[in-house]
């Protein structure tokens, strides 16, 4: 089958190179430099399994910057560009997707789409109303950051928002990809589809929040969180997984679905998925006066990546403890070894480790590193099982 993906960060990246296994795979994106660095085999991601695919040919696809060749090239027309949630209007801004499905439909009216950006409920058949179409298919995607591909090539689950003979033959494309070989494959219709990613994620956001709030009540009556949780953990149907405490809950995902599906709740009675929304909050709150309670005059943030080994700090939960921190006027510097700017968030980037050290009253770690055991005194952080 032909496959053109349009878009290539963490998830179009990861499903161009899942496919480019078996299917004739051309992607593209607006950005010269990555696809150039693309063409020479180099990842603009950090992510382990992109990078070996790469670099060892493991997967073969065509990188292109022309729009027009994208779309003659498909069978299907895989959309995975970004759609960021807009906290004033209380929706994914989608209009990155719109604009590919616009453009494509005035070179080749016949094209059909699967989108794999997150969506709102009830997205995709409004669009099949506005476009006149019905070759508009959601595939909701389920990724790690850092672990993209390794998430398509083991995949969970893997979800088609059309029950029927295409819906099946996309679904049978994807799980040919996988090498996982029992993969469920799901056929539903596009709005349960779309709902399941967002209660998906919504749940592990919730699951986070349960943990932090456990863990601030250790902390406040000065308990040991640890082995509070692995006695939770221990029942069977809780179980000892994504139970590491945490700053909140950020990255690019999460944030940005639990606020859609509250906003999708407008209408319907609900007390929880507000709670898990504004306990993201509550925690970053906590976070910022345990801190400011050591009465630091600079706070060193070590890493604004969410998890060890990425390169992705978008909407990192840190970013929120800087803006609390800062707004009490606490001098913040930043060590970040992908970053190449002098400041960032109007802090001061410090690329040395040691004199990152000894500027930093207080040093503050999502994730501990051994790099930094030599200023234990420092730190403060709340990863007790070092596991993202």
């Amino acid at each position: 089958m032909k496959i053109s993906v349009f878009g290539l960060g963490y998830v179009g990246l990861a499903n161009a190179l899942l496919l480019g296994q078996h299917e004739a795979v051309m992607a593209y994106d607006i950005v010269d430099d990555k696809i150039e660095m693309l063409q020479e085999k180099r990842s603009p991601l950090v992510d382990a399994d992109i990078i070996d695919f790469l670099t060892h040919d493991k997967s073969q696809v065509e990188f292109t910057t022309d729009f027009e060749k994208a779309v003659m090239h498909g069978d299907y027309l895989l959309i995975a560009t970004p759609t960021d949630y807009d906290d004033v209007h209380n929706f994914f801004d989608t209009s990155s997707i719109e604009s590919v499905i616009e453009k494509a439909l005035n070179i080749r009216p016949d094209a059909r789409f699967i989108i794999k950006s997150t969506v709102p409920v009830g997205y995709v058949q409004g669009l099949k109303v506005t476009y006149q179409t019905d070759n508009i298919i959601f595939s909701p995607e389920f990724l790690r950051e850092g672990k993209a591909l390794y998430d398509n090539l083991y995949p969970s689950r893997i979800i088609i928002g059309e029950d029927s003979q295409r819906g099946q033959e996309i679904g049978e494309m994807f799980k040919r990809g996988a090498l996982r070989q029992d993969v469920p494959v799901l056929l539903t219709h596009s709005t349960e589809a779309e709902a399941i990613k967002l209660f998906s994620n919504t749940y592990l956001g919730l699951r986070v929040a349960y943990f932090n709030e456990l863990d601030t009540y250790a902390e406040v009556k000065g308990l040991d969180t640890q082995q509070i949780i692995a006695g939770v953990g221990l029942d069977p149907r809780i179980g000892n997984h994504y139970n590491n405490p945490s700053f909140g809950y950020g990255g690019y995902c999460l944030p940005k679905d639990t606020k859609q599906l509250k906003a999708n709740y407008s209408d319907v009675p609900e007390n929880l998925i507000s709670a898990i929304v504004a306990s993201n909050t509550t925690r970053k709150d906590f976070v910022a006066e345990q801190i400011l309670a050591r009465q630091p005059k600079t706070v060193g943030i070590y890493r604004l990546t969410m998890k060890t080994n990425s390169d992705n700090f978008r909407h990192s939960s840190i970013q929120g403890i800087m803006k609390r921190l800062k707004a009490k006027g606490v001098e913040v510097i930043i060590y970040e070894p992908t970053l190449n700017e002098k400041t960032f968030f109007n802090s001061r980037v410090v690329v040395d480790l040691s004199d990152f050290k000894i500027a930093s009253d207080v040093i503050v770690a999502n994730r501990m590193d051994s790099e930094l055991v030599d200023v234990l005194e420092k730190i403060y952080t709340r990863d007790l099982f070092h596991d993202n």
